[in-house]
């Protein structure tokens, strides 16, 4: 035999399989009917698996929304990152609002949803895999903010990791505010872009 990857059992086959068809049932019925209409048993019936399996991927379903949004962040981070570098040339300001508009998207995709998920990360229990799958995508996003912001002349590098610090929890305020629920994606969008202008805008003034 070739050294090629081993070939996964039917075992591992089989959780697999088990795994997405939970994934796919709880993305479908949180979508459907926003994290606090849905019961892990509906979740675990869609799925065809037994309320005892579906808790061996997750033990909550706090932790079950985690699963899903995280792979929502993840790829949202990723869109916005190309954004970005499409960007590049535009000053500072442009590229990081391009990073971060499909993050703003993918949070607002269904409000209850992606304020639930933000509070889990924030208070739940950070030793707790999928929470610190999430963190860490946080952590991503942060870390882009900061690599845009380093490209601008006038930002050092200290400097560029606090001011993503605060246009992070900008856009976790602007997200999950009640005050800020009616309003339109771009209207949210926008008020975020004005905060972070105004945030930089001292550097610029000083320099």
């Amino acid at each position: 035999m070739g050294r090629g990857h081993m070939p996964i059992g039917r075992r591992e086959r089989a959780k697999q399989a088990k795994r997405e068809r939970i994934m796919t049932a709880a993305r479908e019925l949180f979508a459907e009917h926003g994290v606090s209409g849905v019961t892990t048993q509906q979740i675990a019936h869609r799925a065809d698996v037994a309320i005892g399996t579906l808790y061996l991927y997750a033990s909550t379903k706090a932790e079950l929304l985690i699963m899903v949004q995280n792979e929502k962040f993840a790829t949202s981070i990723d869109v916005g990152l190309a954004a970005a570098n499409a960007a590049v040339g535009q000053g500072v300001l442009e590229p990081v609002v391009a990073l971060i508009r499909p993050v703003v998207e993918c949070l607002r995709e269904h409000t209850e949803n992606g304020r639930t998920y933000l509070h889990e990360l924030v208070f739940g229990d950070p030793a707790e895999p999928y929470r610190q799958a999430g963190l860490a995508l946080a952590d991503r996003l942060e870390d882009g903010i900061t690599g845009l912001l380093t490209r601008d002349e006038y930002i050092d590098a200290a400097d560029a990791a606090t001011l993503a610090r605060v246009i992070t929890a900008i856009i976790h305020i602007s997200t999950t505010a009640t005050v800020h629920l009616p309003r339109s994606d771009e209207a949210v969008l926008s008020d975020i872009r004005d905060q972070i202008h105004t945030t930089l805008a001292p550097h610029h003034r000083a320099a």
